[in-house]
């Protein structure tokens, strides 16, 4: 047989010492792919052989032939060589063949510390197969790894023996005396239960000369409501240069109500990474001083556009006597981030009850932004949601507007429930119409808002049975969420009465 002759050519090959290495290593794989268990004793020869490339392939083929009894004796030397290739294909081998026993469990944990990241990969997976930690501190020092595959499967693996006391042990240990991203990373496993036995370390960690431990550290510290904590984040975020970490910090000290983060928040202001954190701690302090840096940050052209559009949101929430003052005139601003937080700064002032004379004005500009900006629409028509002012604009946008889009939020924002009112009359005709528009959002909105007008009004749309038809046929709709609005709106009809 064909194979026969290859095997036997493998094995010559693979005895030839004089041969080049190269074809001692691919004599080996061949073995392995067309050999069988009785060929693994020359597989465990060519394991000692003086060439890395040989070692490899031998190990390799090992864990191919299936070869566990020959694998468990030549393997775990394997483990160890100094070549992290043979390391590499030695420890897929092992777990391959499944391989179990003090001997492997003790080159798995050896190689926790193996200079090649696939090394502590396969270590990592051999472990977890073994279902053994073994050594604990090294593997929650691989929390810490700087390969990513690396620390998550570690990462993975202390969650899954958290139970055992002497991992979850070690993680406290990490999180108070550890280094860099290690201790990071275990500040962030820890539940908030530990916050207080930990206290100390934390407040130290404040000063860490690592960002990574000083944001985990902040974190953890922006929950907690000690004294002692705010006075460290005040006198921490005084001090900080990393824009992450200043969030974090002012984030906290505004959830406690500290006058302390007003300065510092300003000086964030200008940051494109703090600065939005920066506006919504001035928001949040709502102090006479901290409005008055909100409207100064908002006029400011020089701050970014995420600072300022943060400082609109914060300024619509205030409700302030002039907030929607300040907002209506940036809807027109050429910075696009901006214009968005305007919009939802606006949507902020409407869901904390307009004024009478703000209502009208406010529906006027957002129904006519609605039409002039389209990367913001469905952020407008959320800002529009229970303003009723705007329902004579939003009908006319409903029939006449170019944009599906816009046709679409318009559809959705008209609530009819009153069968005897003349407005939802029509309404509930607009729905029926934008069964048949061309743009599918138009016909999804138009199916829900057909369901919500019977849900609402227990009577029946007009045309039921044309209605029944059109719907039937959008229930075979290319569009997945059209399908469904359009079931729903069948159901929710009265039955027919030809069924």
């Amino acid at each position: 047989m064909p194979a026969e002759h290859q095997i036997a050519y493998f094995l010559r090959e693979l005895a030839a010492a004089e041969a080049d290495p190269q074809r001692r290593a691919a004599a080996a794989k061949g073995l392995g792919r067309l050999g069988r268990t009785e060929h693994a004793v020359h597989l465990a020869r060519a394991a000692g052989d003086g060439e890395p490339a040989v070692r490899a392939a031998a190990a390799q083929a090992l864990g191919r032939l299936g070869a566990g009894e020959t694998g468990a004796e030549v393997l775990p030397g394997l483990l160890a060589d100094e070549d992290p290739d043979v390391r590499r294909r030695a420890s897929l081998a092992a777990i391959r063949l499944g391989l179990r026993g003090p001997a492997v469990t003790e080159a798995f944990t050896r190689l926790l510390r193996d200079p090649d990241r696939h090394v502590r990969i396969n270590a990592l997976v051999g472990l977890d197969a073994l279902d053994a930690p073994h050594d604990v501190p090294a593997l929650v020092e691989l929390l810490g790894d700087p390969d990513e595959a690396v620390w998550k499967r570690a990462r993975t693996l202390v969650y899954r023996w958290a139970g055992d006391p002497a991992v979850r042990a070690q993680v406290v240990r990490m999180a108070r005396e550890g280094v860099g991203a290690a201790r990071a990373r275990a500040l962030d496993m820890l539940p908030a239960r530990c916050t207080e036995p930990l206290l100390d370390s934390l407040l130290a960690g404040l000063r860490d000369t690592s960002p990574q431990v000083r944001t985990a550290v902040a974190r953890r510290l922006v929950h907690t409501e000690s004294g002692t904590s705010g006075d460290a984040l005040a006198a921490a975020v005084e001090d900080e240069r990393e824009p992450e970490v200043a969030a974090l910090l002012l984030e906290g000290l505004a959830q406690r109500g500290d006058e302390r983060a007003t300065g510092p928040a300003v000086r964030w202001l200008r940051d494109p990474l703090a600065g939005p954190a920066a506006a919504r701690t001035l928001g949040d302090l709502d102090t006479p001083d901290a409005a008055e840096h909100l409207r100064t940050a908002l006029d400011d052209p020089a701050l970014p556009g995420a600072s300022r559009a943060a400082a609109a949101v914060a300024i619509g929430k205030s409700g302030a006597w002039d907030a929607v003052w300040q907002l209506l005139p940036l809807l027109d601003d050429p910075d696009a981030t901006l214009r968005a937080g305007v919009v939802d700064g606006l949507g902020a002032s409407v869901d904390g009850g307009l004024r009478l004379w703000e209502r009208h004005p406010v529906a006027w500009a957002l129904a006519d932004h609605l039409t002039s900006d389209g990367a913001d629409v469905w952020r407008t028509r959320n800002a529009l949601d229970g303003l009723a002012q705007a329902l004579p604009s939003l009908r006319r946008l409903a029939d006449d507007a170019p944009s599906g889009e816009v046709r679409a939020a318009a559809l959705s924002l008209l609530d009819p429930d009153d069968a005897t009112d003349a407005n939802s009359r029509k309404d509930v005709r607009r729905f029926v119409r934008g069964l048949d528009d061309p743009h599918e959002a138009v016909r999804y909105h138009a199916a829900l808002g057909l369901t919500r007008w019977t849900a609402a009004t227990g009577t029946p749309p007009p045309d039921t049975g044309r209605l029944r038809e059109r719907l039937h046929a959008l229930t075979a709709d290319t569009s997945p969420r059209l399908r469904r609005a359009a079931a729903d709106a069948l159901a929710a009809l009265a039955p027919d009465p030809g069924e």
